[in-house]
């Protein structure tokens, strides 16, 4: 056996990777709008933008990584399917893509993905698998449909073409907002702060590059603290987007969060359910808990000063209703008078 038969030979991603991805997805995915926030940038007397992710057919970026990686397979591989296991959007994002182009596709979620993202599911096609508590169960499952039935396994976010798809976040911010100083990014997986990051800090080292997790079951950031990636029970939270592994044989995304990240922010619940209802309220923009994160960091100022633009990347807006009605209504409450 040859030296390079005994190792698994990594890919590095590149700069040119996220370019050829822009390339790639155009006939699917088109750029989202950037928008100043007024309100939060006299608050913390700065320009704060916001990049709307949430504008997507899916409600959520994940279309990106998702549609980078299926237009890149073989038409034999197409042929047999795909799956993937999901939180939920990252499960929309492939059900939509596939749906597109004629593919079947599986999805494998847990029984605390919410309804609203199940319905989406069900909406776009694909066929659903509901296995176990968390992603990692959700995951088991999906790798069995590969072993067993041949289908393509679309990983969330530990995949070369999946992190230089999400980077095209970052060229699109570079060409809109050259003077950007500051990005804070929703922090899973680390997909999204993996290919925005490496976009960005290409262009400028000096950019700074924030990740926000909740405070319940922050697999990356735990793994961060402890140096090698760890496993947590998940915990219920309004950012269940954020929930899940990253892997505890992670190739990718846990050295390059540790590469491009500056910061990681954890933020509590009643900061999260106050920032959807803000954005509501003075925004009038729908988001999920995972994109709120950005908001809440903004808003409890812990974003340290520097001069030039701040943007916040808006990551979804899939977030059932009856949340976001009792969200609204604990919000108002406080408000009155």
């Amino acid at each position: 056996m040859t030296y390079t038969e005994q190792i698994e030979v990594k890919k590095e991603i590149k700069i040119r990777d996220i370019w050829e991805a822009k390339k790639r997805i155009a006939s699917i995915v088109t750029s989202t709008p950037l928008i100043k926030s007024m309100i939060l940038s006299e608050i913390i007397g700065r320009s704060v933008y916001l990049k709307l992710e949430n504008v997507h057919d899916v409600g959520a970026f994940k279309v990106r990584g998702a549609a980078n990686k299926i237009l890149s397979l073989n038409e034999k591989e197409k042929k047999r399917g795909v799956a993937t296991y999901s939180t939920g959007n990252h499960g929309m994002a492939v059900a939509y893509v596939a749906q597109k182009l004629g593919i079947e596709a599986v999805v494998c979620i847990s029984n605390r993905v919410p309804k609203a993202k199940v319905d989406s599911l069900k909406r776009l096609g694909a066929k659903i698998e509901i296995v176990g508590e968390s992603q990692d169960e959700a995951g088991e499952r999906c790798y069995e449909l590969e072993r067993v039935k041949g289908l393509t396994v679309i990983e969330p976010f530990d995949d070369p073409h999946i992190i230089a798809g999400q980077g095209t976040i970052g060229l699109e911010l570079l060409e809109t907002l050259p003077n950007i100083t500051d990005v804070i990014i929703p922090l899973s997986g680390g997909g999204l702060l993996s290919g925005v990051g490496l976009a960005l800090k290409s262009n400028d080292p000096d950019i700074r590059v924030t990740g926000v997790s909740m405070e319940k079951s922050a697999v990356m950031y735990e793994s961060l603290k402890a140096g090698k990636p760890v496993k947590l029970e998940e915990s219920e939270t309004l950012a269940d987007s954020l929930l899940g592994g990253i892997g505890l044989t992670n190739q990718y995304t846990f050295e390059m969060v540790q590469k491009y990240k500056d910061d990681v922010l954890l933020i509590p619940e009643d900061e999260i359910a106050y920032s959807m209802a803000f954005m509501m309220d003075k925004h009038r923009i729908i988001m999920e808990g995972a994109a709120a994160t950005g908001v809440a960091a903004v808003l409890g100022n812990n974003i340290p000063y520097q001069d030039g633009d701040l943007v916040i990347i808006i990551s979804g807006h899939n977030v059932d209703l009856s949340i976001l009605n009792k969200i609204i209504e604990n919000y108002m409450l406080a408000n009155k008078g």
